[in-house]
């Protein structure tokens, strides 16, 4: 049987209720291989239907849409991103972890553009990402459509009126080279002209409804290179709790408590977050992310796919390009974690958190004997997401996320990080993640003894 004729999902005719109490009941171990070309409306939900379920140690090939400035300038697009359907994983029910291994990320996109935003007064409700509304109608969420190029293209399909929540106040349209290893910025000729075939430059999937932010053709900065290093910016399983895409972290879901409009939630409910926005860059090909569970099959889903960034994207926007992501997932029962855990490639890790050289044991083992030390802690390198409204409460989040599941002291993990590791911003204003060398013993006891082994080649 063909591959795509073996993929599972619920069906549409089961009730919302039902759904929400057991939404993959019905479904059998799950299949090899899950292909993904399907996208939500930008809001994740645990009482929708999941696409699979894929069998634990089964693969995910999904083919992405890009991120940020597309949805943004779509309104209809209810959370700031287009990700994917999220997929089931056979046997992962809520407290347990879903390992995700990160086996490919190919860039499709030809060219893209982005660049610092501002909104536009009078064109949303309390929240430019999840409730753009026309100023001329009224609608919220209004279907729009696109005339010509430029920063005034997005019209609303009822009244006509520039729509667009969002425009660029610094921006740049960058075009790749045909092996996706250097992007250069163009001059407006170029960006013109890419702009008006601008879906075909950002190979869109084919359900993608974004409009395009080719569309824009900004050209502020005009003949910088930059090296490509492509990564997930949206990369996790579903929240406990419906929300938009984009706020499925503690930095943007903070937006949504008390909020005016309908995807308002309590700061009881922020806590049922999976912080799967967490443009975080080295959340890239070999790298290994844990999951949190916390609906029943976890709900596997990415998007938001970044060309390249620095540490705390600090112009707000990237490279967002489309691209075909392939993934291997494995359930950890019984791992009951609040957020993402992370097993980095080697290389980016901190220095201080690298796994100790043979020399360097040597010397350690001399000093043990000098100052009569009984035997060296055996450590391995690992990585705690901690999120919050800022900088200071996402640190916090992440200490917190972090003694508890190894049963120490934020005391402890804060010398641990300082000396044997270190605090890296993911996204300013409030992503970070927490990285350094924990007990082996400890980490043994909560079944993440293979993942360090396979990233590190540490001995047993």
């Amino acid at each position: 049987m063909p591959e795509e004729e073996r993929i599972v999902m619920v069906t549409k005719t089961d009730s919302p209720k039902q759904i929400a109490k057991d939404p993959i009941e019905k479904l059998d171990a799950g299949v090899e291989t899950v292909f993904v070309s399907e996208f939500t409306d930008g809001l994740l939900d645990p009482a929708l239907p999941m696409l699979g379920p894929v069998r634990d140690g089964g693969h995910i090939v999904a083919n992405t849409a890009p991120g940020c400035w597309g949805p943004m300038i779509t309104p209809a697009i209810r959370g700031g991103h287009e990700v994917t359907r999220p997929v089931a994983v056979a046997g992962a029910e809520v407290g347990d972890a879903i390992a995700i291994r990160i086996a490919d990320i190919v860039v499709t996109s030809l060219a893209t553009s982005s660049g610092n935003d501002q909104t536009m007064s009078g064109r949303f409700l309390g929240d430019p990402y999840v409730a753009g509304r026309c100023p001329g109608c009224g609608t919220l969420n209004p279907e729009t459509r696109i005339e010509g190029i430029g920063q005034t293209a997005i019209r609303c399909v009822n009244c006509g009126a520039d729509c667009s929540p969002f425009t660029i106040t610094n921006g740049y349209t960058i075009a790749f080279d045909k092996n996706r290893t250097v992007g250069l910025t163009l001059n407006r000729n170029a960006a013109e002209q890419i702009a008006r075939n601008a879906k075909s430059y950002a190979a869109l999937p084919e359900k993608s409804i974004q409009n395009p932010i080719l569309t824009f053709a900004p050209h502020d900065l005009v003949g910088l290179v930059a090296r490509l290093r492509p990564f997930m910016g949206q990369f996790g399983t579903t929240p406990g709790v419906r929300m938009p895409d984009s706020h499925n972290a503690g930095d943007f879901g903070s937006f949504l408590i008390g909020a005016p409009h309908q995807y308002a939630i309590t700061a009881e409910q922020l806590e049922d977050r999976t912080d799967g926005h967490m443009d975080i860059d080295i959340v890239r090909a070999g790298a290994i992310v844990i999951c949190p569970v916390k609906v029943k099959g976890g709900g596997v889903y990415m998007g938001d796919m970044h060309a390249l960034q620095g540490d705390g994207e600090i112009a707000g926007h990237t490279a967002d390009v489309a691209g075909i992501v392939t993934l291997q997932v494995q359930v950890i029962k019984g791992l009951t974690i609040d957020g993402p855990i992370l097993f980095p490639l080697a290389e980016d890790l901190p220095y201080l958190a690298q796994p100790l050289s043979g020399t360097e044991r040597a010397r350690a083992e001399a000093l043990a004997k000098k100052w009569g030390v009984e035997h060296l802690e055996e450590s391995a390198p690992i990585s705690f997401v901690g999120t919050g409204p800022d900088l200071n409460a996402a640190t916090d989040n992440g200490l917190a996320r972090a003694a508890r599941l190894l049963e120490m002291t934020v005391a402890e993990v804060k010398n641990r990080a300082t000396i044997t590791g270190g605090i890296e911003i993911g996204r300013h204003p409030g992503v970070v993640q927490i990285t350094f060398r924990a007990p082996v013993d400890r980490l043994e006891r909560l079944g993440l003894k293979p993942f360090f082994q396979e990233q590190y080649g540490l001995a047993d």
